[in-house]
């Protein structure tokens, strides 16, 4: 008796093993151990090229470089790479504040406010500077999950400000990852493209902020071009070189004398002084206008004033502290 065995490879089309798609690699890579068919995915079916239907999520101007490649991509109709693209943003009073918003309006994009993440059927999302942990059901929706264009070279600089650390820490180096979300963690997983950049001289987050930009988008539509390749080509994050990026607080924009050489002053300015247009000073108290012979003599560290063949971008300056008045005790006088 012969036994005729058919295996099944793909998502073939109605009846046999149909109903069961084979999970794509990337999900052993993320460490996801959802099925990527029944209740998880949208569609019935996993495309393995593209027109890919495309999530977006994002809010700044770094995301908006972003969108706007998808978005060129989408309308370059001999290209053939995005079928379809919707956005998802952060309530915002105003539409203003958030680039992404705006651009997506302009354009006639479908909007989202999150958590609301729309009704269609998509293969892949996409997140830049989001700022929102996504669940893993919700990355579980996309056939081929969930990139990120993170503008670092993970695993340094993990976080929401990998920019503004960048510039404030002196980094002669950045560049961009194009890497895969994973549920509950920010920037940790597989890595599917990494470019660096050389950093320029004084160059404030801003000026970074739109070399990377452009960057990232480029990347990620090359990545999208050889999405399921890219994928089954992921490399996890190295353990060593770990750093990360928190939001900049009001303690750390501010200026501390004592501690900071005037290079570090100065790359607190290049990163922060062009976002919020100041950075803080607790207090500084000038008895007199200053000369520059007064600033040097009574000024300057005496650190700097001690080793005088030191850099002058290494010399730290000193807080003028004035004596506290005695408080004088008040005298009783008895009255008969």
């Amino acid at each position: 008796m012969r036994v005729l065995v058919r295996c099944c490879w793909g998502p073939l089309p109605g009846g046999g093993c149909a109903g069961r798609r084979q999970s794509p690699q990337w999900r052993s890579l993320v460490g996801l151990s959802g099925s990527s068919g029944g209740e998880d995915g949208r569609g019935a079916r996993v495309r393995e090229k593209p027109p890919w239907r495309v999530l977006f999520f994002g809010t700044d101007q770094f995301a908006r470089e972003t969108l706007r490649a998808l978005h060129a991509a989408r309308e370059n109709k001999g290209e053939e790479l995005i079928e379809n693209l919707e956005v998802v943003t952060v309530p915002s009073p105003s539409p203003k504040r958030l680039p992404v918003k705006q651009y997506a309006v302009q354009s006639q994009l479908p909007v989202y406010e999150w958590p609301d993440v729309g009704s269609g059927e998509y293969d892949v999302g996409v997140v830049a500077s989001f700022g929102r942990l996504l669940s893993e059901a919700l990355i579980l929706k996309f056939p081929y999950g969930v990139l990120n264009v993170h503008p670092s070279c993970l695993p340094r600089w993990r976080g929401p400000a990998p920019i503004i650390h960048t510039v404030l820490h002196g980094d002669t180096v950045a560049g961009v990852t194009i890497m895969q979300i994973r549920p509950k963690r920010f920037d940790v997983g597989p890595i599917l493209k990494q470019e660096t950049v050389p950093v320029p001289p004084k160059s404030t987050t801003k000026d970074l902020e739109a070399v990377l930009s452009r960057l990232g988008a480029s990347m990620l539509i090359s990545v999208l071009k050889n999405l399921p390749e890219s994928l089954n080509n992921g490399r996890p994050q190295p353990a060593e070189g770990v750093t990360h990026a928190p939001k900049i607080s009001a303690a750390t924009s501010c200026i501390k004398w004592e501690e900071q050489t005037s290079e570090q002053i100065f790359r607190l300015h290049c990163a922060i002084g062009n976002i919020d247009g100041w950075i803080g000073v607790r207090s500084v108290m000038l008895k007199k206008t200053l000369t520059a012979t007064d600033f040097y003599n009574g000024y300057l560290h005496p650190w700097y004033q001690k080793n005088s063949q030191a850099q002058p971008s290494q010399c730290r300056f000193q807080t003028l502290r004035l004596p506290l008045k005695k408080k004088q005790k008040k005298k009783i006088v008895a009255v008969q």
